[in-house]
């Protein structure tokens, strides 16, 4: 079973989610918000990486998938975003996890089947994919998105590498 961290990073609210890939079956663990507050952006950088490591030190994950930037026709917001995300990188990395990063047309690909999908569609459908009861709030269901893209992806580049093996006689395995 292999464990991931999904993060939708922010530089007010960095979502969080925690999914178990249980044979090809994803399982529910845990998500919510990483919330921080004050105007300096050195401290709320602070607070993203000491959430996003107790996160990781709680929960124990493998894997770590993050959204990649975008850019934003702010560039103030932009770099503030790419800040935030390299917290929460470095806080994966210094637990000595690997990192992978998706783009949010990726995201939006693996778990709608469209990349211009909005936030209500991505929120409805980690609800049926992962069984919730309810809806996530909206960046908390990113980052579970951010997760089950990671899952469906490494499902992916799996069968493809064992499509490629062959037995002894040249027969696929």
């Amino acid at each position: 079973m292999a464990r991931i961290l999904g993060i939708d990073p922010g530089s007010r609210i960095t979502g969080y989610g925690v999914i178990e890939i249980d044979h090809a079956r994803a399982v529910y663990l845990t998500s919510g918000c990483i919330r921080v507050s004050g105007s300096e952006l050195a401290g709320r950088l602070h607070e993203i990486f000491c959430g996003v490591r107790a996160i990781v030190q709680e929960f124990g994950p493998a894997e770590v998938a993050i959204e990649s930037v975008f850019m934003h026709r702010n560039a103030d917001s932009a770099l503030k975003l790419g800040q935030a995300r390299g917290v929460a990188i470095c806080a994966a990395v210094d637990s000595a996890l690997p990192v992978s990063e998706y783009s949010p047309t990726q995201i939006k690909q693996a778990v709608v089947g469209r990349g211009n999908a909005t936030k209500d569609q991505v929120q409805h459908m980690v609800r049926a994919l992962l069984g919730l009861a309810g809806t996530p709030q909206a960046d908390a269901a990113d980052a579970l998105a951010v997760a089950l893209c990671h899952a469906h992806t490494a499902q992916t580049v799996g069968r493809i590498g064992s499509a490629g093996q062959t037995r002894r006689g040249g027969r696929r395995r």
